[in-house]
């Protein structure tokens, strides 16, 4: 079959639309397709033009394989919509095309970020959201429809260098992202705690633990997002020795090789410290490589070197790795 071309959505477009949305409910138990719950679909085009939006759709053979909508939903805000792709299709890419269709036209629309609500019974799609490094935001909220849907809230900043603090449930819907930046820089020669190279697995089950953390009040997880792409990520730790409540320790600052030199990192450094203040602790520590380009990072941000431990870690050839060690006092910390 010929690929399928993408193209504006039409009013036209009305019985394609729909049968392929109850194509795609009909996969999940209980997920009914009422027609007269969603009559904006009799006029999908007019309806998203009248919002200051647009509707695209995906057509091969004469029949639409997948749809996506995109209209403003609150100040610096839009929303992906209606996004659906017909089985066939699914794993060829044309989900990241409809996606970065409506993603594009929403950023160059004056949008700061895109938000979106997805069943919570649609799991693949809760996946595919999360590749693209969305995350969990907000409460969760019930539609009151015949299907009962009950749906999670996803958001992503768009524009650069957009630093954010993850709470427990959007540090776990970031755990592919995340995990893709952790393989890159160790992959590009970052002594983190892990040898290149380093498969997913174990590079995912690392950040599911720190989401555990996160969600224990044990550490602060800070991402940056570049371009709408989850590209940084740094990590405030709490838990110390009883007689030392004022400290935290900084650690995993992580910046995809291709995104530095950017601030990123900067932003990253200065968003951990306002989270450490924020908290009451009045004194930061860290471990580096030592050589290695953090240094320079923390060096500029005011940081004080202690000293260097030779061999202190080990390279995946078995080659020492010496590590700095640095600290800085926060001022306009409120004392624990």
């Amino acid at each position: 079959m010929g690929g399928p071309a993408l193209r504006p959505g039409r009013d036209a477009d009305a019985a394609g639309f729909m049968a392929l949305i109850a194509a795609c409910w009909a996969e999940y138990p209980g997920c009914v397709m009422d027609r007269a719950e969603v009559p904006e679909l009799d006029t999908l085009a007019t309806y998203a033009a009248g919002r200051g939006g647009a509707v695209w759709a995906a057509e091969a053979e004469g029949r639409v394989v997948g749809m996506v909508c995109a209209w403003p939903a609150a100040e610096g805000a839009w929303e992906l919509a209606k996004m659906y792709v017909a089985q066939p299709w699914r794993g060829t890419g044309l989900a990241h095309a409809l996606a970065a269709a409506a993603e594009d036209f929403a950023g160059t629309h004056g949008a700061a970020r895109i938000v979106l609500w997805s069943d919570t019974r649609f799991d693949r799609a809760h996946r595919f959201y999360e590749g693209r490094s969305y995350v969990r935001a907000g409460a969760i909220r019930a539609l009151g429809d015949r299907s009962n849907s009950i749906e999670f809230g996803y958001a992503k900043p768009l524009g650069e260098s957009v630093v954010q603090t993850l709470d427990a449930a959007a540090a776990a819907s970031a755990e592919v992202p995340l995990a893709r930046v952790l393989v890159a820089c160790v992959d590009a020669g970052a002594s983190v705690s892990f040898f290149a190279p380093l498969a997913m697995a174990p590079a995912r089950a690392f950040w599911r633990e720190t989401a555990r953390a996160v969600a224990r009040g044990e550490r602060v997880l800070i991402a940056a997002w570049h371009g709408g792409t989850l590209v940084g990520t740094v990590q405030l730790a709490f838990a110390a020795p009883q007689n030392q409540p004022h400290r935290a320790d900084l650690a995993k600052m992580l910046v995809r090789p291709e995104a530095r030199r950017r601030g990123i990192g900067a932003a990253l450094l200065a968003a951990a410290e306002q989270a450490a203040r924020d908290a009451g602790r009045t004194l930061l520590v860290l471990d580096t490589q030592t050589g290695g380009a953090g240094e320079r990072l923390y060096r500029a941000g005011g940081w004080t070197e202690v000293g260097c431990v030779p061999d202190y870690a080990r390279f995946a050839d078995g080659s020492p790795c010496d590590t700095t060690f640095f600290f800085k006092r926060l001022a306009g910390a409120a004392p624990p």
